[in-house]
């Protein structure tokens, strides 16, 4: 036993095959959605020393209400999995191994062995995976089949840091929706909306927030036309505390002030320079991504030192921006100074590769603080975005005044544990990250309600309803760490609100 080699008692399970530091994210997060089970569990099957898991998960998870034990094994062994009863799990987890030259085979692998194992006959899984690199996604797609849910690393991590860039607070907004701590999505089929409109239950609930409609056929819909007729069998898609409490929610309390709702034109947009500064394997999805969404007439600026950024420019497809490529350090000021910061709408700062992550946040957070003085030297008004590999560098880089910080291994951790608890979040994800689909906007203020004037949030939902919009809250500009850096999800209808120049509406819209 002290091995780790005897077989789990466990069922009804959380299942986590591989390690990497995304488990004690996914631990932590689990504990915290497990508040209303009964007796939780979670099983770690991993090829580590057992003692040494054990010690790294009290130290680093503390759970309080979630047994975790531990296997020391290979998740590529049918043998090993046999240990772990993976046929009696309620979801499985498989982590991209950290320190592998082919950390996608191992993923790939792994779910081959589940798929492939005897007690896997009249059993099936729900497993969800993550893979580092998109070309690798048919084959994990061809092994596993229906029963996996893959989560594409890099594209979701682009997708992010561009919708970031372009909106400061994105990022903020995104993980509110994924941690297990505040509200999130949850399904509910709710009698007393079939026969209405999809725009009815944006003011239904008193403190849940409509954003969709999963049909009779298991598609989401987000943001569908307020006009949209519920059907019965259909059940809405919406923001709440949890399952239980969408499910008793109560009415509206807020009231419509009509004289509050601007009904003018949203802000008009215009063409825009962006500069990425750094370069790693994600970089050409971001260029991919932030080209999808800029005016003709844009520019991309991409300053690298890495060999790789210029045979890859070459043949990177553009569709609205011009593309080009300035050799040298970006974190070196002298080169920054060069460029004419003032030029440019949106900065992102990507984090460098192969090197150990505080040596890389280090080099991020110089990079950014370069940035910041001279933006206040030259008058700039850009917007900052940069990667981070450590949670723990986040509060470091609030210093130099950066809009949003992306920590991509955070990011993955909470949705592979949110879909881990209900595979239907992969659609609404995978919505809300697409640039064709029903997305996450911050959008001013202004556009939506008389500024400088304390309202209700129901005249805040009606006037994005106005728009065919969905909204899930707002951001104070002016609100620090202490109150969330002013993001506010699923607000009650009735609370008062006052929002002013440079605060934002959150909502789920349209990609434009």
């Amino acid at each position: 036993m002290r091995k780790g080699r005897s077989v789990v008692l466990e069922e009804d399970h959380t299942l986590i095959l591989g390690w990497s530091d995304t488990i004690f994210t996914v631990l932590a997060e689990l504990d915290i959605a497990n508040e209303s089970q009964r007796k939780p569990s979670a099983v770690v099957l991993a090829d580590r020393d057992k003692v040494e898991m054990d010690d790294l998960i009290r130290e680093k998870v503390r759970p309080k209400r979630t047994r975790i034990v531990t296997r020391s094994g290979s998740p590529i062994d049918l043998g090993h999995l046999a240990v772990v009863r993976a046929e009696l799990a309620r979801s499985i987890v498989v982590l991209s191994p950290e320190d592998d030259p082919e950390p996608d085979a191992q993923v790939i692998k792994t779910i081959l062995a589940l798929t492939k194992g005897e007690s896997h006959s009249d059993h099936r899984y729900h497993v969800v995976a993550e893979i580092q690199d998109p070309s690798h996604l048919d084959a994990a797609h061809l092994v596993g089949g229906e029963e996996v849910v893959l989560i594409d690393k890099r594209e979701t991590i682009a997708k992010l840091v561009v919708h970031s860039a372009r909106q400061s607070g994105a990022s903020l907004a995104v993980i509110e929706l994924l941690d297990f701590k505040g509200d999130e999505v949850y399904f509910n089929e709710d009698p007393a909306l079939v026969g209405g409109q999809f725009g009815d239950a944006l003011l239904a609930y008193e403190d849940c927030s409509a954003i969709g409609v999963l049909d009779g056929e298991g598609k989401v819909q987000l943001n569908p036309p307020p006009s949209r007729p519920f059907a019965a069998g259909e059940k809405v898609i919406a923001i709440a505390a949890d399952d239980a409490h969408l499910a008793a929610a109560a009415p509206s309390q807020g009231q419509v002030e009509e004289e509050a709702v601007v009904g003018g034109p949203p802000t008009p947009r215009k063409p825009e320079r962006i500069l990425v500064l750094g370069w790693n394997q994600g970089a050409p999805a971001v260029i991919h991504e932030f080209d999808q969404f800029l005016l003709p007439g844009s520019a991309i600026v991409v300053v690298s030192e890495d060999e790789a950024a210029d045979a890859c420019l070459r043949g990177q497809p553009v569709a609205n921006a011009t593309l080009s490529l300035e050799a040298g350090n970006p974190s070196e000021r002298d080169r920054l100074a060069a460029i004419g910061l003032a030029g440019f709408d949106h900065v992102i700062v990507l984090s460098q590769e192969g090197v150990e992550a505080q040596r890389a946040d280090a080099r991020t957070l110089v990079t950014l603080l370069h940035l910041r003085d001279l933006a206040d030297r030259e008058g700039a008004g850009f917007t900052v975005v940069s990667e981070m590999v450590d949670d723990r560098n986040r509060q470091l880089a609030e210093v130099t005044r950066v809009d949003d910080v992306i920590v991509s291994d955070k990011i993955i951790s909470l949705m592979l544990t949110q879909i881990s608890e209900n595979r239907e979040l992969a659609q609404v994800f995978g919505e809300l990250f697409s640039a064709s689909g029903g997305e996450l906007y911050l959008r001013p203020a202004g556009d939506y309600v008389a500024g400088d004037r304390e309202v209700e949030y129901a005249t805040v939902v009606e006037a994005a309803r106005r728009r065919s919009e969905c909204a899930v809250g707002y951001r104070v500009a002016a609100a620090g760490e202490a109150a969330g850096f002013g993001v506010r999800i699923n607000p009650p209808k009735s609370e008062r609100v006052r929002l002013g120049a440079g605060d934002r509406v959150i909502v789920v819209a349209a990609g434009q």
